[in-house]
């Protein structure tokens, strides 16, 4: 029986030993074989600093060119993509667009704040001037005529679109194993996947690539790769940033979320692409602060600089299904928010495991929807075939995945006549008992926090034939889409595995529209963690170890 029956907070003497005070965290020493703009030593544990604010400070201080800048990310990008295969398409006009950048300067014109900076774009999101297929065959080659509005606002701000990167066909897979045209490594274990959706975005951020680089987040697509790929993703608010342009998968749940390799630079992309939009009628006319304002150094951080914020920890979120090593290390990364003064508390979401087959339900229904336009005459290429019944069928068959025709399938199956009750009706009446329990546990404290995933990133192959294995990793992230609620992951330590280890992801959930308020405490707990560098070994001049 579905229940929203909220139980009192509890203290977090449950999940550690009696006399066992938990680890601090799951560490060692990184060394890489190259290191990123900004580090100086293999063992450094300086917080990591961002990348766009240090690119506009060598810029208009005549430093460095925007030219110069966008040769080095595209030496790196070649060097690195036969391995890890994270971009689909790359641009032809990035050292154009990086001239015309310095020429503002040299004549003491304005440039904006993303100036210089190269930007990977997850390839469902649309551009005007390169392919926009979201991974399947069956918009291969298709050019959109127009930007999609986060893209307008990426390059209206001197932004500059490095390329499209790798995704599982229309967002719908958790490794980008579904893709339709090739696999995307993670930088830290080539042998593993990137997560997904947006791997090949948070591949690319990772492995430095790009700077920065827009996915989009149906049930976690922004939140498990960066984890998998321990960078900082960002999943706003729904409405927070308009959807025009994005090729629909779950039009209820879809948003354009953020990749960074630093909290900060993840704050000023939001800050970019987000604010109302005409175009989007569920874009939100809610105003936009700026999001990195509230961020501070750590040098002028005190003592117990989140002294006083609540802190619920869902109680769900590390029990059964939970590796150890990664239960260990967000304990850790608790104890650390302790240390930082905050307030812990236990939260019970009774109505949390009921999120994952409602999520199914709804995305899948919405998405027999959506992609009823790729028939070959709307949109999408054409089989040749004989009469209409015949073309739709063909071009279809040909042009979808194997993955993209089972959720269509589930979907139509769950919205027919007959089962409508029984599936849609009542995924929505679970979707409502979410956002119940969410509102109250948000009542009663600043944020919420839990795993990003139940592991860290696994073997490529591992759970492709194995459908419900891969869903149930999705089980962290897909009650805040529901929700339609803002979330942070970053990283927070490493378990075993790979070369070096493999990072781990803290998720930081947030009530709606107080996005500013998880990038400060994510950058607090950033700048404050210590004895973590994430630095994968396939980077820059990236010979791997």
């Amino acid at each position: 029986m579905l229940s929203t029956l909220h139980h009192p907070p509890r203290r977090l003497s449950r999940f550690f030993p009696a006399n066992n005070k938990p680890r601090h965290f799951h560490t060692k020493p990184v060394l890489s074989s190259s290191q990123p703009v900004t580090d100086q030593s293999p063992f450094s544990t300086s917080p990591p600093e961002s990348q766009i604010l240090s690119i506009r400070h060598s810029l208009l201080s005549r430093e460095v060119t925007a030219t110069q800048l966008a040769e080095t990310y595209l030496s790196r990008l070649k060097l690195a993509e036969p391995q890890l295969k994270s971009f689909i398409h790359v641009s032809n006009n990035v050292l154009k667009e990086a001239q015309s950048i310095d020429d503002k300067i040299k004549r003491n014109e304005n440039v904006g704040p993303l100036a210089g900076v190269l930007v990977g774009v997850k390839d469902n999101i649309c551009t005007v001037d390169m392919p926009s297929t979201a991974g399947s065959r069956v918009l291969e080659n298709y050019r959109p005529p127009f930007d999609a509005t986060a893209v307008k606002k990426v390059k209206e701000f001197d932004g500059i679109v490095v390329g499209k990167t790798n995704l599982d066909e229309f967002g719908m897979g958790s490794t980008t194993e579904s893709s339709s045209f090739q696999v995307t490594a993670n930088p830290w274990d080539i042998s593993r996947v990137p997560g997904g959706s947006s791997g090949g975005s948070a591949a690319a951020v990772s492995a430095r690539q790009c700077v920065v680089s827009l996915g989009s987040d149906t049930g976690g697509s922004v939140r498990q790769p960066a984890s998998f790929c321990g960078v900082v993703g960002l999943k706003p608010t729904y409405g927070r940033v308009s959807r025009y342009g994005l090729m629909a998968y779950a039009s209820s749940l879809d948003v354009i979320g953020c990749f960074g390799s630093s909290v900060a630079d993840t704050g000023i992309l939001l800050s970019a692409i987000s604010g109302h939009d005409r175009l989007d009628a569920t874009s939100s006319k809610q105003e936009v602060p700026d999001f990195t304002s509230q961020l501070i150094s750590a040098a002028l951080l005190e003592s117990k600089p989140l002294k006083g914020l609540k802190v619920g920890v869902i109680r769900e979120t590390l029990e059964n299904g939970v590796d150890s090593g990664v239960k260990s290390t967000v304990l850790g990364a608790v104890s650390h928010l302790e240390e930082l003064g905050c307030t812990l508390s236990e939260v019970s979401l009774p109505s949390f495991s009921l999120g994952l087959p409602a999520y199914y339900i709804l995305a899948s229904s919405e998405s027999s929807s959506n992609l009823s336009r790729y028939d070959g005459v709307r949109y999408g290429n054409q089989a040749a075939a004989e009469d209409l019944n015949a073309l739709y069928g063909d071009s279809r068959a040909k042009g979808f995945g194997s993955e993209v025709k089972m959720r269509i399938l589930m979907g139509t199956y769950a919205l027919s006549a007959g089962y409508y009750d029984a599936y849609y009706k009542r995924a929505q009446q679970v979707r409502t008992l979410i956002r119940k329990s969410f509102k109250t546990a948000l009542d009663e404290n600043d944020i919420l926090i839990s795993p990003a995933a139940p592991s860290a990133a696994y073997k490529i192959g591992e759970k492709k034939n194995d459908p419900l294995a891969m869903y149930s990793g999705d089980i962290m992230t897909v009650n805040v889409n529901l929700a339609g609620l803002p979330a942070l992951v970053l990283p927070c330590g490493f378990v075993e595995g790979g070369p070096i280890g493999l990072p781990v992801g803290l998720q930081m959930i947030g009530a709606a529209f107080d996005e500013g308020k998880l990038l400060k405490v994510g950058h607090i707990f950033e700048q404050t963690l210590q004895g973590c560098r994430f630095v994968p070994p396939l980077i820059a001049d990236g010979i791997p170890q």
